[in-house]
């Protein structure tokens, strides 16, 4: 069994704001905790915001509590009737979250049966404390170096691994070309797009925009390879080109490390493309057929490596 991180901040928030609204001897001070379990988010951004949210919503519950119920009066039908007119309004507000804080408080209320200073000062201390302690736990949000560089490193061992397998497919050594990593780099590149974004929610820094761009473009890049996929075709192995395009993968697969802008790569392809132009014309139409497949994998190439070329590019600008 694990223990999260999300969990642990919740066992610490919840007793120590009951504790500090207890020492305050403050009443319902229980109710601290469930707000300060409440306010546990998963990255600073969404704290903060929830924290606006339960203290907009609460204080404006309070304006509420103070007008159905010292006005109408203390009744089951009365709660009703001020979630009635509650809700929509923090729907207005775009402060919805917040409204399960507020009932917390309205309830207090109604079991006081009294909207008075001394209550509201309470409560208003009772919330304050659950979301502070809330915050400041927050604060901490464990570094995911680590997992980008695990997402990184299994992406790219995935695309050297494709890589050879279609060098080995266009040599005629394999009939087979290995698939499977293709669809574990989309479940990669989906958990990647989950973390970057709790990141960007997290931190500012240089290294969030850096991981968003680079794993953008591998997602871009992906399917950029399944379009390869596509014109693979076993009659490829009978024409000497294929060799030379084999060869590129291989060239490929070992340079995929993120920092080459792959620009002696790019020539490489556009004089493989030059000197098909310039060969003789296909005699049949099947070897007419296999050499057109050959000019749209090298066009995917090209394509490929322009995108990678750009984003190393924007990255050292």
């Amino acid at each position: 069994m694990q223990i999260g991180y999300r969990t642990l901040k919740t066992a610490i928030a919840a007793p120590a704001a009951v504790f500090i609204a207890e020492m305050l001897q403050l009443d319902n001070y229980g109710s601290a905790g469930i707000i300060a379990v409440l306010c546990i988010q998963p990255t600073r951004k969404q704290s903060f915001l929830t924290a606006w949210h339960r203290i907009a919503a609460g204080l404006l519950s309070m304006v509420y509590a103070y007008v159905i119920f010292e006005w109408i009066g203390y009744s089951p039908l009365t709660i009703g009737l001020l979630l009635l007119l509650f809700i929509p309004v923090t729907n207005k507000l775009h402060i919805t979250p917040g409204i399960v804080t507020s009932l917390v408080i309205l309830f207090h209320f109604y079991a006081a049966r009294r909207v008075d200073v001394d209550i509201v000062i309470n409560e208003s201390l009772i919330m304050f404390i659950g979301i502070g302690v809330a915050l400041l736990l927050n604060l901490y949000m464990p570094n995911l170096d680590n997992k980008f560089i695990e997402l990184r490193k299994d992406v790219e061992a995935n695309y050297q691994t494709f890589f050879r397998s279609i060098a080995s497919y266009l040599r005629g050594e394999s009939t087979m070309i290995n698939t499977t990593v293709l669809e574990s780099t989309k479940k990669i590149l989906r958990e990647a797009d989950d973390l970057v974004q709790r990141d960007m929610e997290n931190s500012f820094s240089k290294s969030t925009s850096y991981r968003r761009r680079y794993f953008s473009m591998r997602d871009i890049q992906l399917h950029s390879l399944e379009r390869m996929l596509k014109v693979m075709r076993p009659q490829m192995v009978s024409v000497k080109q294929a060799k030379l395009i084999a060869d590129l993968f291989d060239d490929l697969a070992d340079a995929i490390y993120p920092e080459n802008p792959v620009e002696y790569h790019i020539s490489y392809v556009d004089d493989l493309l030059e000197r098909f132009e310039k060969q003789d014309l296909p005699k049949t139409r099947e070897e007419f057929e296999i050499r057109a497949d050959l000019f749209q994998l090298l066009n995917e190439i090209d394509h490929y490596l322009a995108i990678k070329n750009q984003t190393v590019k924007d990255v050292i600008d």
